[in-house]
């Protein structure tokens, strides 16, 4: 590989209708009525399960598979929602607005990115003309400027007519940094593809006040390969060294050379123990290590498969042991469809990066978040630091340390006649300014019947990946206001415990806008209440002298199944009851088996068996007059053929 083209590499490195259905799985004459005021009172995963028990038997209907979407994506399980949602779009291509997002969003979530694109693109060209939701390019400039001026920038006096960049500090007093310069030696490895010398590592002394040597000396660690070296990170102690390293991926000439990460350790002064790490591949690339302020992560660049973009920012755990843990993309907010690369973490816990995906003055710019504690968290948005640390050119490997630092950079002036990589010190003269454009969302929560405010409710904001942005409560008049950063859409959801939720969804360019929710009340299910009308379950049929479960009836136990799931400490009494008809004990017999297949059904579908007791009353519990030798008609009889489902704790 030449070196030309290892430096343009590495820099990638950083690229029928429904009530039809319903008559005919819920038996003669039932009507999915039930069904529907299930899913109207918001309890979507009892309603999830009938639908899919529909669907499953064969049954199709745009409805259907609006309403299965909907209950699995209001429930954030993105991957059920993407199936239903694929089997709407099948059936039928023209759909509301709203479905054009919820599916890019699931199909997103689910790594299907490529599809979810043409969803979401879907999605925004539906939208109307005054709500395209992008900013300008004047509105991206005026951020970069308000951060501009920030820095003192000086070309550094150890650069050489080749490639000098990627500083790392290595103690207090020195920094090692890669270059193509001359080392000095009689034959020197060239790759033929330019005639440029491979990369190797060198040290060179710092002051206080950022000012470094003039003549950078060979970094002997002990473990040059026969490629290029770059890109270094050290712990604080300075006793373990990550750097980049190419790597043939066969013994053939001309194999293809692979980037991946490697790690040493100092012992006796010399660095031995190279190590090839576990996040390393032979079909994707793997570079530009870079340590958390903790040193328990390991943060890197990577274009293999999976990603956001051309090249991803990634990050690993370190286990006491030196193990690596299983890696952890840093995500949309970050990583775009370009190419990320080059993290740099200051001791203050902000991430810095070059990214040619966001926008920025061209080429690589330096951008700026600040990270938060737990998993992939950031605050606030992503900021370019503006100039002059970036240019037109490619600005990459930021680092500093209390206010002064590196940045590497091809810009023009080099004075070799090439725009080659050089290192420029620089003194942070002000912190970074916290600059957005700020969009205000704003409205109340009501109880859907009374519109009665709802306090202390929940409205989560987030943007269109499904990344929150914001959590807020609602005051004591139901109302909410806040002012967020430009996102070119947003998703509002709300809730509260004891109600439904609900989402809606809003675009940039409306500044001051508002959205109202109304929420319904959820069934309240206290000792003595009988799921059975809770969850509108009128019986639950049996063969003739059979205690066997019917299909039919799965889709109403399915219910019982959901809400003791949700409920984990709920304990039930399953009763069944005949009518008069037949013998007493027969009727009590049968009733007993019926009750106890009921609740065995319910246990093979993950229900403890302690939260469960059966039995069977027989007709010895009619619910009107027509007992023994009492003229009745079939539907006074049927009255009394019931079950029930008895919340007793």
């Amino acid at each position: 590989m030449s070196l030309r083209k290892y430096i343009t590499k590495i820099k990638g490195l950083v690229v029928i209708t429904f009530l039809f259905i319903g008559a005919q799985v819920l038996g003669q004459g039932k009507k999915l009525s039930d069904a529907q005021s299930a899913y109207s009172k918001y309890n979507y995963m009892e309603a999830a399960d009938i639908y899919e028990s529909v669907a499953n038997k064969g049954y199709r209907s745009v409805e259907l598979f609006q309403k299965l979407g909907n209950s699995y994506y209001l429930n954030g399980r993105y991957e059920d929602a993407a199936k239903w949602y694929g089997e709407l779009y099948a059936l039928s291509k023209d759909q509301p607005n709203i479905y054009n997002l919820r599916y890019a969003q699931s199909l997103k979530s689910v790594g299907l990115e490529g599809l979810g694109e043409e969803y979401y693109d879907r999605y925004l060209s539906n939208l109307d003309k005054t709500e395209e939701g992008y900013l300008s390019v004047g509105d991206y400039l005026d951020l970069i400027e308000q951060n501009s001026g920030r820095y003192d920038l000086k070309k550094e006096p150890f650069n050489s007519e080749g490639i000098d960049f990627g500083s790392a500090y290595l103690g207090t007093d020195k920094m090692v940094f890669a270059s193509s310069r001359d080392k000095g030696v009689l034959i020197r490895r060239r790759s033929k593809w330019d005639g440029q010398p491979f990369l190797n590592l060198y040290e060179v002394g710092i002051g206080d006040d950022s000012l470094s040597e003039k003549s950078p000396r060979l970094f002997k660690s002990g473990i040059e390969g026969k490629y290029h070296e770059s890109t270094p990170v050290f712990t604080k102690d300075g006793q373990t060294m990550y750097f980049t390293r190419t790597e043939p991926k066969g013994l053939d000439k001309g194999s293809p050379l692979y980037l991946k990460i490697y790690r040493a350790h100092l012992v006796d002064g010399k660095w031995t123990g190279e190590e090839d790490l576990t996040i390393n591949g032979d079909t994707y690339n793997t570079a530009h290590p870079m340590l958390n302020v903790g040193e328990d992560r390991l943060y890197f660049v990577s274009d293999r498969k999976g990603g956001e973009g051309q090249t991803d920012l990634y990050y690993a755990p370190i286990g006491g042991d030196g193990s690596l843990g299983e890696m952890v993309n840093l995500g949309k907010k970050i990583n775009t469809p370009g190419r990320e690369s080059f993290p740099f973490i200051s001791a203050d816990n902000n991430l810095y990066f070059s990214s040619d995906g966001h926008f920025g003055l061209g080429g690589y710019d330096v951008f700026y978040v600040k990270l938060q504690d737990g998993e992939n968290g950031i605050e606030g948005g992503i900021l370019n630091v503006g100039r002059p640390i970036n240019s037109s050119f490619d600005d990459i490997c930021y680092v500093v340390r209390d206010s002064l630092g590196y940045v590497s950079s091809n810009r023009i002036g080099t004075g070799t006649g090439e725009s080659f990589d050089n290192i420029y010190g620089f003194i942070e003269k002000e912190p970074i300014r916290q600059v957005y454009i700020k969009s205000r969302l704003h409205g109340k929560v009501m109880e859907v019947k009374t519109h009665m405010p709802i306090a202390n409710a929940r409205v989560e904001v987030f943007d269109v990946n499904n990344v929150l942005l914001q959590t807020l409560t609602t005051d004591e008049g139901g109302a909410y206001d806040t002012e967020v950063a430009y996102e070119p859409a947003y998703i509002l959801k709300a809730g509260k415990e004891g109600y439904s939720s609900a989402d809606d969804y809003s675009v940039a360019k409306q500044v001051d806008r508002e959205h109202d929710f109304e929420l319904e009340p959820k069934p309240q299910m206290t000792k003595g209440t009988d799921l059975a009308k809770i969850l509108n379950i009128p019986m639950i049929y049996f063969d003739l002298d059979k205690s066997n479960i019917r299909p039919d009836a799965e889709v109403e136990l399915q219910k019982i199944v959901e809400v003791l799931k949700e409920y984990p400490d709920m304990k039930i009494d399953i009763r069944s009851h005949t009518d008069s008809r037949a013998s007493d004990s027969y009727n009590l017999r049968l009733s007993d088996r019926r009750a106890k297949s009921t609740l065995e059904y319910l246990v093979t579908h993950g229900i403890d068996r302690r939260r469960l007791t059966a039995r069977g009353y027989g007709e010895t519990m009619l619910l009107n007059n027509c007992s023994n030798g009492v003229k009745c008609s079939e539907a006074e009889h049927q009255l009394n053929r019931r079950s029930e489902f008895i919340v007793i704790n």
